[in-house]
């Protein structure tokens, strides 16, 4: 339920040890001991529940964050004008001084300060509850595999985005944590692994109505097939995807749209959503200097959504859009600045019926100045007002493991077996057979048929840029895609697949490293 997640804890005041030089040179008042805190099975719960809160910091998967380092700068969104929050993705001019400039707390030193305060807090969660004779045995289990999913997780996240990194699993001095130097990112990931493991024999296949949000045993399998087929073990892949798809309770939905409809957001194809509610105010930060919201309350469809006064097209039917909208009980009240790029507009299938789901370039008879990505909308301007809605944060859904399963087949046996896979997510994307069957393609052509489908079916849902590392062919896309504000293509460098180490972090800690090229 939302309000669940009202709940504060031990978490939501500890502050974050990388990058926090003050921090280090005195002692903390505000804290609470994590000595007295764990005390009964509702402390622990409330505990994780504080974890779940981090999580929904803007540098993580609040405003932006990781579908900023996952979805900018590539081929399917890009923003609608010049803006610090993506100008260092969109248009790769990220270095170790730009990493720590700080937009709306959505800079790289941002997303790596919050990963680390996550895995900062699930160690001292697991710590403290394990073998705590206060705590029943039971919800020991429960939160110490919550709290090793989230804190394997968080790893996978810091390995994707800086490849090797600071690493550890104790709770350690804040001085020592602050001169770690970094671990080979396989060592991390071996260790995520042994985290997902725990995660998926302890945590339940699903939650009953009052724990929706939590992420159940299949989110930590979706993460673990999707480590394995980054290591191209294909079959240890298709054996994850095919107990995803066999044993959870999760099936497709026969309709594409809703999947995202905002009335519909525990519907059974999500795998796990983070649960936001409207109406909290100061969760985390303070609100930023002359805005009127915080940084951790809200998520993205205050960027998806448009802006009245950027539309529409003709400036002098304004009012009469404004008009229509209201008829609806629906506003341009966004900040409109994530919209489809040029390149995903141009070369999305007409005939798919998907597109107008991604690509909306008029609206109530108005053409519109940017296409607009509808599945990330929610226009009703009493239940989503701008930077203050309780719309569901999307992570992980069962459409993503069909594809994932295609792909293996593909690479362990060929194509015969893989359109099984694949099928299923093309009939309900288009209405004719010939449209959506595949037949006789070749290996590569299968594999180039998943590049596509990929884009199409999770386009924004955060896999593009991991995807296209994965596959090799990061760079020669976005070097070739087309772009209306930015220009990617002719900025990236083959270092970019990266992000740089904060300067301030590399300041604090002289044991860090660069990564090449920065």
């Amino acid at each position: 339920m939302k309000t669940n997640k009202l709940i504060f804890c031990i978490s939501l005041i500890m502050i974050t040890f990388f990058s926090c030089d003050s921090f280090l040179e005195e002692e903390p008042r505000d804290i609470i001991s994590p000595d007295n805190f764990f005390a009964s099975d509702a402390d622990a719960r409330q505990g994780m529940t504080g974890i779940y809160s981090l999580l929904k910091n803007n540098s993580i998967y609040g405003q932006a964050g990781l579908d900023n380092w996952y979805d900018n700068g590539v081929d399917i969104i890009e923003p609608n004008r010049t803006h610090p929050i993506f100008e260092v993705m969109g248009n790769y001019t990220l270095s170790e001084v730009t990493a720590d400039l700080s937009n709306q707390l959505m800079s790289v030193s941002d997303t790596w300060q919050n990963l680390y305060r996550v895995i900062l807090n699930t160690n001292t969660i697991i710590e403290r509850v394990s073998g705590n004779g206060a705590i029943s045995e039971d919800v020991q289990t429960d939160v110490i595999a919550d709290a090793r999913f989230i804190r394997g997780m968080a790893y996978w996240h810091i390995t994707n985005l800086w490849g090797d990194a600071p690493f550890y699993t104790e709770v350690l001095p804040l001085e020592e944590i602050a001169k770690l130097e970094r671990t080979d990112q396989a060592v991390i990931i071996a260790s995520v692994l042994d985290d997902l493991e725990f995660a998926q024999n302890n945590l339940p296949s699903v939650f009953p109505e009052e724990d929706r949000g939590r992420a159940s045993k299949w989110a930590a399998a979706i993460i673990e097939a999707k480590i394995h087929m980054k290591a191209k073990n294909w079959q240890a892949g298709l054996d994850k995807c095919l107990e995803i798809i066999n044993q959870s309770p999760h099936s497709l939905l026969s309709n594409y749209a809703d999947v995202f409809d905002p009335n519909n957001e525990y519907n059974a194809e999500i795998i796990w959503s983070l649960d936001f509610a409207k109406d909290i105010t100061g969760m985390f930060e303070p609100a930023f200097p002359g805005r009127s919201f915080a940084g951790n309350n809200y998520w993205r469809p205050s960027l998806f959504n448009p802006r009245i006064r950027d539309e529409p097209a003709n400036a002098t039917d304004r009012d009469p859009l404004r008009a229509a909208l209201a008829a609806n009980g629906e506003e341009f009240n966004g900040t409109g600045l994530q919209i489809a790029s040029k390149d995903f507009v141009e070369n999305f299938p007409i005939n798919d019926l998907r597109r107008p789901l991604n690509i909306m370039d008029s609206y109530e008879g108005f053409q519109l100045n940017h296409t607009y990505m509808p599945k990330f909308m929610n226009l009703n301007f009493e239940t989503s007002p701008r930077f203050n809605h309780g719309d569901n944060r999307l992570v992980f859904r069962l459409a993503d493991v069909y594809l994932m399963a295609a792909e293996c087949e593909n690479e362990l046996n060929g194509p015969a077996n893989a359109y099984q896979y694949i099928h299923p997510i093309r009939q309900r994307a288009y209405t004719d057979q010939a449209d959506w069957e595949l037949v006789g393609l070749s290996q590569q052509e299968f594999r180039e048929a998943i590049y596509d489908e990929r884009k199409w079916e999770l386009a924004a849902e955060a896999t593009r840029r991991y995807d296209l590392i994965r596959w090799g062919i990061y760079l020669d896309v976005v070097r070739n895609a087309e772009f209306k504000t930015y220009t990617p293509g002719a900025n990236i460098q083959d270092y970019h697949v990266l992000l740089p180490i904060p300067l301030n972090e590399l300041l604090l800690n002289p044991n860090l490293t660069q990564n090449p090229g920065y």
